[in-house]
């Protein structure tokens, strides 16, 4: 397990360092001027050549990678061309509000994926009232389930937000569910959870299908096996069945789609996030690609990308730990 547990973290950190480069390659290669997004089109030719010295465009590109690696290592992202604000202090605002909108809508997700799998595998009576709703609105993009939810739940029903965040100030962690919580304030938190409902829902929806699919499909196959047979012939009930004998021996499937999906809601995020007016980084990222804002965009891309790795490589780790056959 050691072995296995230093193999997949040094292979994190490979793909981080290759994601790095692609970054930063896709950055020098662009035709877009970034001092230009820095200064402004109507810079005089001495303004832009002491910005580009300033900012070490001129320096070699070996040279100018060094110098992100190291400024990378160190916590250090750029300032941003658009907001002239240091690129982490940019991300310290953001970030909280699009991890709270993906972590709760990946909850969402596993638990409308776990019913939707056990309910299909155990052939639930009625089961299909709810399965067969949830593989409609499946086949439907986000961005279309956000309109259409903003029309039903805020238009016609006026009973959920059609955008922002709820209360205008966050506590010490950035999660307004837990700051609201802290600070004991029951009305923020009943503002801050209405309108995280919607764009989560929405942003769950695709991910708690593919998530169900293999969940059932594995749930079903074991199900038939000769210990699970024994068992029920033992007199146990199917739940009992379920969780002792089953369950477990079919999560690694589920586990791993779990994991790709996670990382397809942090790139999802961005077009939710616009629609709703939710303040994190797909808000932020979306007004840095028009500007030009090389640092913005490159710390936003590498940050959602490392998610992505990390929560594989974690999803890794439990698929071992489920079953330590897989770190033989």
């Amino acid at each position: 397990m050691t072995r296995f547990l230093l193999r997949r973290l040094g292979s994190a950190v490979v793909l981080i360092l290759i994601l790095s480069a692609v970054i930063f390659l896709l950055q020098s290669v662009s035709t877009a001027d970034p001092v230009k997004a820095y200064l402004g089109a109507n810079a005089s030719p001495a303004a832009v050549a002491a910005a580009r010295q300033s900012l070490g465009l001129d320096d070699p590109l070996p040279v100018r990678y060094v110098d992100f690696l190291t400024n990378l290592v160190q916590g250090d992202l750029g300032v941003s061309y658009r907001t002239h604000r240091p690129v982490v202090t940019d991300l310290q605002a953001f970030l909280p509000a699009t991890m709270e909108l993906v972590l709760w809508s990946f909850v969402i997700a596993v638990l409308l994926g776990g019913l939707f799998a056990v309910s299909g595998a155990l052939r639930w009576r009625g089961s299909s009232i709810f399965r067969g709703p949830l593989l409609v609105l499946a086949t439907a993009p986000p961005f279309l389930l956000a309109l259409g939810g903003i029309v039903l739940f805020y238009a016609q029903l006026h009973i959920l937000p059609a955008n922002g965040r709820g209360p205008g100030e966050t506590g010490p962690t950035g999660f307004l569910l837990i700051d609201t919580l802290v600070a004991g304030d029951p009305a923020g938190f009943a503002s801050a959870a209405q309108h995280l409902l919607l764009p989560a829902v929405v942003l769950a929806i695709a991910p708690a299908i593919a998530i169900g699919r293999i969940m059932r499909s594995s749930l079903t196959n074991t199900l038939g096996a000769d210990y699970v047979r024994t068992a029920e012939s033992k007199g146990l009930t199917p739940f009992r069945v379920l969780g002792r004998h089953v369950v477990r021996n079919s999560l690694g499937p589920g586990l791993s789609m779990a994991g790709l999906q996670l990382g397809f809601m942090f790139a999802g995020v961005v077009v939710v996030e616009q629609i709703f007016s939710w303040p994190g980084i797909g808000n932020y990222l979306a007004a840095s690609i028009p500007t030009s804002d090389f640092p913005a965009i490159a710390a936003v891309t590498l940050v959602l990308g490392t998610i992505y790795i990390v929560a594989n490589a974690l999803v890794d780790v439990l698929q071992a730990v489920a079953d330590p056959r897989l770190s033989a």
